[in-house]
């Protein structure tokens, strides 16, 4: 399972700014303080923002791609990658 299908089963295809709060590990207000000033966060979510009236969302699978949050395959792994990360288990 990927990151982008759990983050699916858990907040659906659209996630409230109190779901990337809690993803994150911050508060909701924290989230929209980061949102609206000009820094590479804000510049990552922006284009994942989805507003409806007058609520925000924000789309699932770009979230975790913005966030970079998939971890890449094994043949993905570049040499210097695979120096750092030591023995496997």
């Amino acid at each position: 399972m990927t990151t982008g299908e759990y983050l699916l089963g858990r907040f659906g295809p659209l996630m409230s700014i109190v779901d990337v709060a809690t993803l994150l590990g911050r508060s909701p207000d924290g989230v929209r303080v980061a949102l609206y000033t000009d820094t590479d966060f804000s510049r990552k979510l922006k284009p994942a923002m989805l507003r409806v009236g007058r609520r925000v969302y924000f789309r699932t699978l770009q979230v975790t791609e913005a966030l970079n949050l998939e971890q890449p395959a094994d043949d993905e792994i570049t040499p210097a990658e695979a120096a750092t990360r030591g023995p496997r288990a």
